[in-house]
């Protein structure tokens, strides 16, 4: 194995003495650095229950892997995961949204809500979600990573087309929270799925991509939704079009599910549309990322550490606060665009424009992020350009409806910094149980920003919500802070293992990668910006 400086150098295992005292020398038979010392420690400490990868290279072959060989491999895993995964996450967005075109085509009447009941109930999905954020993560673990995620995608289509059974409001909370329930595996499996196929310069884009179809979900929904209406309306349809609605959507995504369960492998090792040998290859390629493909062992120090880590907290906090806006923007948004002076079917086709910002800003962010190495900073931008589109709505007299409208298009800028840390805990948190309860404590300040945000739009604030609209300018900006933090942080980190990887006697050892090691403990890891 190389060293930092190029040097031919490895670890002579045999010369480690036990499990509590590890001197580690090099075949020169120089003492080694503390800090190889402590990852020749990790070798003893992990052999029973290093990382699914290790299964790949058990018989000490030495695998080599060329550019060429590289650009096929990533075309295929593109082709067969990508499509899934992007129209899947579309579905994510537009089922959960799926409420706020009810809202204008009368749900509120026929199941009979008053006061702030429809606040209540945009809430409640997320009290679904955060229930069970944790337990999902866990079982995304303990579980085959696309069976577990195929079973959600199909049971939460069914729940819900269920909701157009409901006829009351108790009804409707129950079948809100299970959607909740099922819908909490999405993303953090698909964080999963991305740092498992893809090298952390491919994450940004790829998580970029599927999740910018929350856009094209959008795009997708409204056009269903204002087609449902008027021909609803022309044909005096028999079924109220709320119900229509819930269950073309519903049906559609557990169909999906099928397809899921039978296209998406579980891992690189069990890929039916991967030769034997480019399974190998495939996981060779994704050596760089330095934390595996799967670890289904629990291991109480990941936990602790990620609990005590201030970058798990600083992502939580970015979460919380950004999805507050998110969730009354979400919830209301139909009905914010009636607030400017457009008529209910009118604000389904005006929404469809905002999912195109949406799309066209994830996409680019995440392929410049990526292409710059700055994923942070470039994810900003978007959530300034969030911001001006805030203070335009803010601004405006009611009068301006078109300036207000193109204030809310600029405001679906604003989901740039969570998609870049969610991609940033796929590429940054290593070891298997650390990165599931950093995706957890994440969805968790996700959720409860979420169950805040509708709360913050007031039936008496109507048509303006100007105390809303005042709230989610604060939250961008205190955003903005947070994101200035984090980078910061990563550039301290890397300074910190920059300075371990140049101490003498320093070496790195053989398939260190696939100890499942934090990124902490490896001084080989790299923070990504």
């Amino acid at each position: 194995m190389a060293d930092i400086e190029g040097n031919e150098k490895s670890i002579d295992i045999h010369n480690l003495p036990g499990r509590r005292s590890v001197s580690p020398v090099d075949r020169s038979g120089k003492r080694a650095s503390a800090s190889t010392t402590r990852a020749a420690q990790k070798i003893l400490e992990h052999s029973s229950d290093a990382d699914e990868a290790m299964k790949a290279f058990a018989n000490g072959e030495v695998v080599q892997i060329d550019e060429a060989t590289n650009r096929r491999l990533l075309r295929i895993i593109d082709w067969h995961l990508m499509p899934l995964l992007c129209v899947i996450y579309g579905l994510n967005f537009l089922d959960k949204t799926t409420l706020s075109y009810a809202s204008i085509m009368g749900i509120k009447t026929d199941i009979n809500l008053v006061g702030d009941d429809y606040q209540w109930l945009s809430s409640m999905f997320y009290f679904g979600y955060l229930a069970w954020e944790y337990p999902t993560n866990r079982l995304l673990q303990r579980l085959p990573l696309a069976k577990y995620s195929a079973f959600c995608v199909i049971a939460w289509g069914t729940v819900l087309a269920l909701f157009a059974t409901v006829s009351n409001f108790g009804g409707a909370v129950a079948v809100r929270f299970f959607l909740g329930v099922m819908e909490s595996a999405v993303t953090p499996g698909f964080a999963l799925f991305t740092s498992q196929w893809y090298t952390k310069r491919e994450q940004g884009t790829r998580t970029g991509i599927w999740f910018s179809f929350n856009g094209f979900g959008q795009i997708f929904g409204g056009l269903v939704a204002y087609g449902i209406a008027v021909g609803s309306r022309k044909t005096g349809s028999a079924i109220a079009p709320w119900k229509i609605v819930f269950l073309v959507n519903g049906l559609l995504t557990a169909a999906l599910g099928v397809v899921f369960l039978f296209v998406i492998p579980d891992n690189q090792l069990n890929a039916r549309w991967l030769k034997p040998r480019d399974r190998i290859l495939a996981v060779e390629r994704v050596r760089v990322n330095q934390q595996g493909i799967g670890n289904k062992h629990f291991k109480s120090y990941q936990l602790k550490e990620a609990l005590l880590d201030p970058l798990t907290w600083a992502f939580v906090f970015y979460a919380l606060v950004a999805d507050i806006p998110n969730g009354g923007i979400t919830n209301f948004f139909s009905q914010l665009i009636v607030s400017f002076g457009y008529t209910p079917e009118q604000s389904l086709l005006y929404g469809t424009p905002g999912g195109a910002v949406e799309v066209v800003a994830l996409i680019f962010c995440g392929w410049l992020g990526d292409r710059l190495g700055q994923r942070i900073l470039v994810s900003m931008g978007g959530l300034c350009i969030a911001l001006l589109g805030m203070i335009l709505i803010v601004a405006l007299p009611l009068s301006n409806n078109s300036g207000r409208l193109a204030g809310y298009y600029l405001t679906q800028a604003s989901p740039t910094p969570f998609v870049a840390l969610l991609s940033l805990i796929a590429t940054n948190v290593a070891g298997y149980t650390k990165k599931t309860t950093v995706a957890a404590c994440y969805l968790i300040g996700y959720c409860v920003g979420n169950i805040i945000g509708p709360q913050t739009f007031r039936p008496e604030d109507a048509p303006q919500y100007r105390s809303a609209e005042i709230t989610i300018i604060v939250c961008y900006g205190t955003c903005l802070l947070d994101l200035a933090f984090i980078w910061w942080y990563c550039r301290r980190q890397n300074r910190k293992k920059e300075a371990q990887r140049a101490e003498p006697g320093y070496v790195k050892l053989e398939n260190q990668e696939w100890l499942d090691l934090t990124d902490k403990e490896n001084p080989e890891f790299v923070y990504s910006l």
